[in-house]
């Protein structure tokens, strides 16, 4: 495995899959004092559909209601 010029390496898929490596999620990597590097999947708090969440709060600036945003996905507007 080979590191690319912009530092970025392929996680095969089947340790993507076994450790649940999915796309965004945070790793960590932590010196193991014999001059080695592990990767860590993150410990931090939240999750994914939490994060998602958090960064689309506030958002939605129009004066159409659930009601009617639901309408117009089912093309009854």
């Amino acid at each position: 495995m080979k590191i690319t010029t912009k530092g970025q390496v392929t996680i095969p898929q089947d340790v993507r899959e076994e450790f649940g490596l999915l796309p965004n999620t945070d790793v960590e990597f932590v010196r193991d004092g014999r001059g080695g590097v592990r990767l860590h999947k993150s410990a931090k708090a939240g999750t994914r559909g939490a994060d998602l969440v958090a960064a689309l709060r506030g958002k939605w600036r129009s004066k159409l209601g659930t009601d009617d945003v639901m309408a117009m996905t089912r093309g009854e507007s």
